[in-house]
């Protein structure tokens, strides 16, 4: 919390006497000249002037600044802290000018100048990147003394982060305490995730979605934009499946630019081999059908080639607009493995597995081969692949690719398995836990919507599944968490809704991802924090 000391006025009068009654001044001596022996034994003493009290102030020591997620160390000190003056501006120190976007929005913020790479004064801020070697990514050190804040990190997204604690301290106590700030994220990966595809958001919501996370310190936004109810994003290589309502491509280069400017990677989904219904609907001869010609609904046809051709299409497409290093591929709840025989329910994918991968192939082998051919394209396209859990089989003869981070949601599905045994295989693995962090709109399939709460008292990123954590020698492959909106029943709620509905669940997210320790607040203190800093 911040705090403005109060302060203790201390005056000492010391040397009180009498004045000789002669011209101010008489009997002194100037400064730095020695005074002479008096001239007779009877000459009165000198007196000595009635000095003028000096009022000191002394200050209690300083606590930590009150943000969201808190900061993980403070070095508390005595003074009166740092806000903005009328003389106040934003500096960035010499080499570090790639902190010019982060310096002017600060500034911007807090309603002062900025200066650039100028020599830094009293009531200034001072941005500055660190020597390398410097600190753990995104890590940063806020130091306020002098009445001058100084934030340096090793990069740009650290010194970014030291801003936002700025800008919260301002908010929850009106100064920037005293003393040094020492702070950096448990993980990698801290974020949202938004179902487009089922329910049209506008290009502004998401921006102050994006803004807000950036003030919690969340750096992954995942962007689910296809799936059977619609595809929204405009496309150049087969306009024929975008829906009526879309997002244009000017507007998503204007979202990844602000995501860029506030060190949030965007990353895009398009979801296969199930959840395709939007593009089978323009191109109907790829659907999946049984036996007795009956469709299934959102799945393509994964042993003809021009299935692959479109869906690959689409990804390199793609990949180049979005500029970040993933690519989500689904790969989840494909409905030719919910049967009880896929091989005799589908005897194409059947045959298609064993001319591919061998007499003992089945349908699993050719879903999984799927996933990693779909990994291949935007491997090949610099990304590194998302796939969801379910998508990842065992006992088979095909094994997908380590190399895919697994996005857990569910042990319920079919082909889910608890999260241990992804552990185990050395797999890298994202939190996204139905029970704990899935807002899913109207409430479906006895879901209920995630309460702050209940994240910030029982959640950890190790609790991957249900209520029960994983061990902690894990820990280190869990690479972080995000909050998924899902938009099932899409008119449940409107845009302004679903921002109220998630504010404390992301809020609360953004707590545990940061730091891995028991909360210092209780939740009644933390959710009166949240709303004092947004």
């Amino acid at each position: 919390m911040a705090v403005t000391a109060a302060a203790l006025i201390a005056v000492t009068a010391t040397g009180c006497g009498t004045g000789s009654g002669g011209p101010a001044g008489a009997g002194t001596t100037p400064p730095g000249v020695t005074s002479a022996a008096p001239a007779s034994p009877e000459a009165s003493p000198t007196p000595s002037p009635t000095p003028t009290p000096t009022p000191t102030r002394t200050y209690a020591l300083s606590r930590a600044p009150a943000t969201v997620p808190a900061v993980r160390a403070h070095e508390a000190a005595r003074g009166p802290g740092w806000k903005p003056g009328p003389t106040s501006s934003v500096v960035v120190a010499e080499g570090s000018e790639a902190l010019a976007d982060e310096g002017r929005l600060l500034a911007g913020e807090l309603k002062i100048d900025y200066r650039g790479a100028e020599p830094v004064r009293a009531g200034d801020v001072e941005l500055a990147l660190a020597p390398s070697g410097g600190g753990p990514a995104e890590s940063y050190t806020l130091t306020t003394r002098d009445n001058r804040v100084r934030i340096t990190g090793p990069d740009e997204a650290g010194v970014f982060y030291g801003t936002r604690t700025v800008k919260q301290a301002l908010k929850s106590g009106t100064t920037v305490p005293e003393g040094v700030v020492t702070d950096r994220p448990d993980r990698p990966q801290r974020g949202l995730n938004l179902d487009i595809a089922r329910k049209h958001f506008t290009a502004d919501w998401i921006e102050a979605r994006l803004r807000e996370m950036a003030d919690l310190k969340l750096n992954q936004f995942g962007l689910h934009f296809s799936d059977d109810q619609g595809f929204r994003i405009a496309s150049d290589s087969h306009p024929e499946v975008v829906s009526a309502q879309h997002l244009t491509k000017a507007e998503v280069r204007r979202i990844l630019t602000l995501a860029q400017s506030l060190h949030i990677t965007v990353v895009p989904e398009i979801d296969s081999p199930g959840h395709l219904g939007a593009v089978l609907k323009a191109h109907p001869q790829l659907q999946l059908r049984n036996v007795q010609g009956t469709p299934r609904q959102g799945a393509i046809d994964i042993s003809k080639p021009e299935s692959a051709r479109i869906v690959d299409d689409l990804l390199r497409e793609y990949a180049g607009l979005f500029p970040g290093g993933w690519f989500h591929v689904g790969a989840d709840e494909y409905q030719a493995l919910t049967v009880r025989d896929p091989q005799a329910s589908y005897p194409q994918l059947a045959q298609a597995a064993r001319q591919k991968y061998g007499a003992q192939a089945r349908v699993q082998d050719l879903a999984e081969g799927w996933l990693n051919d779909r990994a291949a394209v935007v491997a090949g396209a610099g990304k590194k692949a998302k796939a969801w859990n379910d998508g990842f089989f065992s006992g088979g003869v095909v094994t997908a690719d380590k190399g895919i981070e697994v996005e857990y949601w569910t042990g319920k599905e079919i082909g889910a398995r608890p999260p241990l045994e992804y552990l185990r295989e050395g797999r890298q693995v994202v939190n996204l836990n139905d029970e704990y962090l899935y807002y899913v709109l109207g409430e479906p399939n006895e879901f209920t919507y995630p309460t702050g709460r209940r994240i910030y008292e029982q959640w950890t990123p190790l609790v991957l599944r249900g209520t029960t954590a994983v061990p902690a020698d894990y820990s280190d492959q869990i690479l972080g968490a995000r909050l998924a909106i899902w938009c099932d029943l899409s008119q449940a709620q409107t845009q302004e809704q679903v921002a109220a509905g998630i504010q404390k669940p992301l809020a609360a997210l953004a707590q545990k991802v940061w730091d891995p320790r028991k909360p210092a607040l209780n939740w009644a203190q933390f959710n009166a924090l949240a709303d004092r800093v947004r």
